[in-house]
């Protein structure tokens, strides 16, 4: 049995929580480390067209195995319960390669032993598709290529375990294209009745064998499409496949995604005039609400031991004073993932402005045990459904819509100065977004991170009145056109 021991640092108040989450990873069979992600930038004022994953650029030569891995994108689909799953999604790129991580919450996995490559999806599999030209074609074209990797264990014959394809302009024909997949998994063992943590498995994917010389140019978008596939028997039948995005199709590149090449930066038009409007929760009539989602700074202990019929769809958050956003490349530890969701209204922003800037602040009191703990990575992505701060959970919360920036969250050895340590995202797109489409600016805020002992906590919307300074606040410069 493993333990967790984390702490709570909280302003004025100097306090230490310790708590233990039992988790039972057993043995495990991996062929590779497992990781996380990021992204960093500004952005541009044009809305998006559906999901999109900006997505970073690191020199190293194997990304999931260098520092950068918790830098790298990060997205997901999904729910956790007994027969549904949930994935992780890390994504980047370098001079040769996309690199695709993705992480599966699975409470039993199973594979074919006598896999011909011909059934992959009708075991714990998970598909990538991508389509280099952009175009969202109603077909897959020479431009589509489809991956499936099936779930196994690492001695045996990858090459049966996986399948390459390209589109013909109206379906899919297998091929011969050079790339990488590697599976891992944490658990009692593969193809029993026994409950397990989960797996996953990295895409490597050479530029080469797109038919790509070099890597893309910055800006560069292309589509991009996963649908993950699970059973939870060895007699089966397989169970409900599920997808990013949402109404994806395998066949219909003009339903994937958008992958972009980089992080667009913002670029503001021509104003004058220019005002700073502060945006929080209790000041000048703003209703802030937030919550996260997730384990917390318990771990979901509530939903111990077995976490998979619980754990998704609780809400027991709402209201607290403090927040926790975490994440790590330990599958195992998947109870203690948190994210963060808070709403600001932009409706002080007077009609007919333009957006000049706008930042994100949040103030840091405390995180997990910090003789182990690590530097994070705190993504901020925008979200486009409506959710409610009584009755969000992990598996109705809503996907991320696009990925703006990401900021370096330290360790707190010790309790910080009030109001604690102030950390700021640059998400002037993402509020001109908002702005011109005359919404609510919806946001989520994630971490990439590798090592255990990553949370990082952070003063709620729902601070009392003594500590306002330290919630949530949104800075918005405007000015004249």
């Amino acid at each position: 049995m493993k333990k967790y021991y984390w702490f709570l640092n909280f302003a004025l108040i100097v306090t230490m929580l310790a708590v233990f989450l039992p988790v039972h990873p057993g043995s495990a069979q991996t062929g590779s480390t497992v990781y996380l992600p990021l992204v960093i930038g500004g952005s541009q004022p044009q809305q998006t067209d559906g999901r999109t994953v900006n997505i970073p650029y690191f020199s190293e030569t194997n990304i999931i195995s260098s520092p950068r891995f918790n830098q790298m994108a990060v997205f997901w689909y999904g729910q956790v319960t007994n027969n549904l799953n949930y994935s992780d999604v890390r994504i980047a790129y370098n001079d040769s390669e996309l690199v695709v991580y993705i992480a599966q919450f699975d409470r039993r996995i199973f594979y074919n032993t006598a896999s011909n490559g011909s059934d992959l999806e009708n075991w714990d599999a998970v598909t990538l598709l991508l389509q280099t030209n952009g175009r969202g074609t109603a077909a897959p074209d020479a431009n589509s290529f489809r991956f499936t990797a099936q779930m196994h264990e690492t001695w045996n014959n990858v090459n049966l375990y996986r399948r390459a394809e390209q589109g013909n302009g109206s379906t899919w024909s297998t091929k011969s294209l050079v790339y990488t997949t590697t599976p891992g998994w944490r658990g009692i063992a593969l193809n029993d009745n026994v409950d397990d943590r989960g797996w996953g498995m990295t895409f490597r994917i050479p530029f080469s064998s797109l038919g790509i010389n070099g890597k893309p140019a910055d800006g560069t978008q292309w589509k991009l499409g996963l649908v993950s596939y699970d059973r939870d028997s060895l007699a089966g039948p397989p169970l409900q496949s599920f997808s990013w995005p949402e109404t994806g199709s395998t066949t219909q590149p003009a339903t994937w995604g958008s992958l972009r090449f980089g992080m667009p930066a913002y670029s503001p038009p021509v104003s004058s005039n220019p005002q700073t409007l502060m945006v929080r929760q209790g000041e000048n009539g703003a209703s802030v609400p937030d919550v996260d989602a997730g384990g917390g700074s318990l771990c979901g202990q509530w939903a111990a031991p077995e976490y998979f019929p619980d754990w998704g769809i609780t809400n027991n958050r709402a209201g607290k004073d403090y927040v926790v956003i975490q994440n790590q490349s330990e599958i195992a530890d998947w109870p203690c993932y948190s994210k963060y969701y808070v709403t600001f209204p932009l409706n002080q922003v007077p009609a007919g402005k333009v957006i000049r800037s706008a930042r994100l602040v949040m103030h840091q009191f405390g995180g997990s045990d910090p003789t182990n703990a690590y530097d994070s990575f705190v993504q901020v992505m925008s979200v486009g459904e409506d959710w409610q701060e009584n009755t969000l959970n992990w598996n109705n919360a809503p996907y991320a819509l696009e990925n703006f920036a990401s900021t370096r969250v330290g360790v707190l050895t010790v309790a910080p100065p009030w109001p604690g340590v102030a950390y700021e995202w640059d998400i002037s797109r993402a509020v001109a977004q908002s702005y011109q489409s005359g919404t609510a600016l919806s946001l989520v805020l994630y971490s990439a991170d590798k090592p255990l002992h990553s949370g990082k906590y952070f003063v709620s919307s729902d601070a009392e009145d003594w500590n306002k300074t330290a919630r949530p606040t949104l800075y918005v410069e405007y000015g004249t056109p």
